[in-house]
């Protein structure tokens, strides 16, 4: 039969003209929806561009203000998380944080290296969903344990032995939507660990099946403080949606940490529809969080963590500046571990595509051996060396927060604040609350 689609690779835009409205993406995605009759399911992040937090710019002291000097006067990092009422806070060295990332959808030695890098870093890793794996617990000093609306491979064991706990409402890859994990990764111990067939595709519920809104997540805190003897602070993650409403709801039900997750957020596995229209950009998200905790009085009481898109220094001190207490990589970390790099070339041309493009979290088929349940591909990420390359990125991180903050005279990453910020496009400035280079004026205020 032959091909009547388009291929964009053979277009001479310079003799025809492109469709604005059906652009040869498009054409391709409907020309698959055609032949396949099913939604995309893929991994990583959205693929358009949305505002970040390259959209902002840092007010460095001059005259008006003065700078530290970065080799004689501190900067200090740590963080304390969890003070509102738990009994024993996690105190953090750098507010940076590794976020929950399962094992099913990252391998042994993912999840192995990242705890290394973390706990060298003196910061915390997350679980993600299915349970405990004791080669987190074992590499990471500080680790936060998720509960799930798909409650796979919750222990009141594994609760107790770690040293927080994550409820999570949603994630930005996927407001209102659950978790998945395709049979090719559902490995026998994944299988095992999740009580589910081996083989066969895991799809998550979207919410959690013994409350229906903020009264039942009162109570299911309070369970969660009953379990931990009160000592281990309780986190509330959520999607990056209708967030003034939602961080308020969440600080009412006794959360002591609320982590906001926005569309730039990544995923092993989800619709494309979720990843591409569904949530609020984070560069928003933060900005209602931050209003909402001070319309409560709570900012700063209750910390604030931000997810979805972080992936420098200069994201981390403007996320800083505009009021979060600190913020959670994982996309990031994972490239940092190897993914996306260019080796096994033609691994990424079986998939279909190459270094720096892949999304194919979702297959098990990682050439890089980050995202896969295979033995064979796993082997491929070497834990030591990749823990040091992510121990390299979050160092680095760090000294890039502090080298800003110095350069605005903070002698603490958190002295940062929105007065040290201007916006550089019209959209920014709406969104972060902050004014537009070069004038007083936010727009619509």
């Amino acid at each position: 039969m032959t091909d009547i689609g388009i291929n964009p690779d053979q277009i001479d835009l310079a003799e025809y003209r492109q469709s604005a409205t059906f652009p040869p993406n498009v054409i391709a995605e409907i020309q698959r929806a055609a032949d396949q009759g099913i939604y995309e399911i893929r991994g990583w992040g959205p693929k358009r561009k949305l505002p970040t937090f390259d959209d902002l710019a840092f007010l460095g002291a001059s005259l008006s203000r003065y700078p530290l000097e970065g080799y004689r006067e501190k900067c200090d990092t740590d963080v304390v998380l969890g003070s509102r009422f738990a009994k024993k806070p996690l105190h953090l060295k750098i507010p940076i944080t590794v976020a929950g990332m399962s094992f099913g959808a990252i391998s042994s030695n993912a999840k192995r290296a990242l705890g290394h890098a973390a706990t060298a870093m003196g910061t915390a890793t997350t679980t993600g969903d299915g349970g405990m794996t004791h080669e987190e617990r074992e590499s990471s000093q500080t680790l936060v344990y998720q509960v799930l609306p798909s409650r796979y491979g919750v222990d009141p064991d594994h609760l107790r032995a770690c040293d927080a706990v994550e409820t999570v409402i949603g994630q930005g890859a996927k407001p209102g939507g659950g978790g998945m994990l395709l049979g090719l990764k559902v490995s026998e111990r994944v299988a095992a660990m999740r009580t589910l067939p081996e083989g066969i595709d895991q799809r998550s519920a979207c919410r959690h099946p013994d409350w229906t809104g903020p009264d039942d997540l009162t109570i299911k805190i309070q369970e969660l403080r009953e379990i931990t003897d009160y000592e281990k602070p309780i986190f509330v993650k959520m999607a990056a949606t209708r967030v003034r409403f939602d961080v308020q709801l969440a600080v009412k039900a006794g959360a002591d940490v609320v982590v906001l997750d926005g569309m730039q957020g990544g995923t092993g596995a989800t619709q494309d529809v979720f990843i591409e229209h569904v949530g609020v950009p984070t560069l928003a998200a933060v900005r209602e969080a931050v209003e909402a905790l001070e319309e409560l009085d709570m900012h700063r009481k209750v910390q604030l963590v931000v997810s979805g898109g972080i992936r420098s220094g200069p994201d981390v001190a403007k996320a800083l500046a505009m009021g979060a207490d600190a913020v959670s990589l994982g996309t990031a970390v994972l490239i940092a571990l190897n993914c996306n790099r260019n080796i096994y070339v033609e691994d990424y041309e079986a998939l279909g595509t190459k270094p720096g493009f892949c999304h194919n979290c979702h297959t098990g088929r990682c050439p890089v051996g980050i995202t896969t349940q295979d033995p064979e591909l796993e082997k491929r990420l070497e834990p030591d060396a990749a823990s040091r390359r992510v121990r390299n990125y979050l160092s680095t991180l760090t000294l890039e927060t502090q080298t800003l903050a110095r350069a605005c005279g903070k002698s603490h990453v958190h002295n940062l604040e929105p007065e040290d910020l201007v916006a550089l496009t019209l959209e920014a400035a709406a969104m972060a609350g902050v004014p537009l280079a070069g004038t007083s004026w936010i727009p619509g205020r």
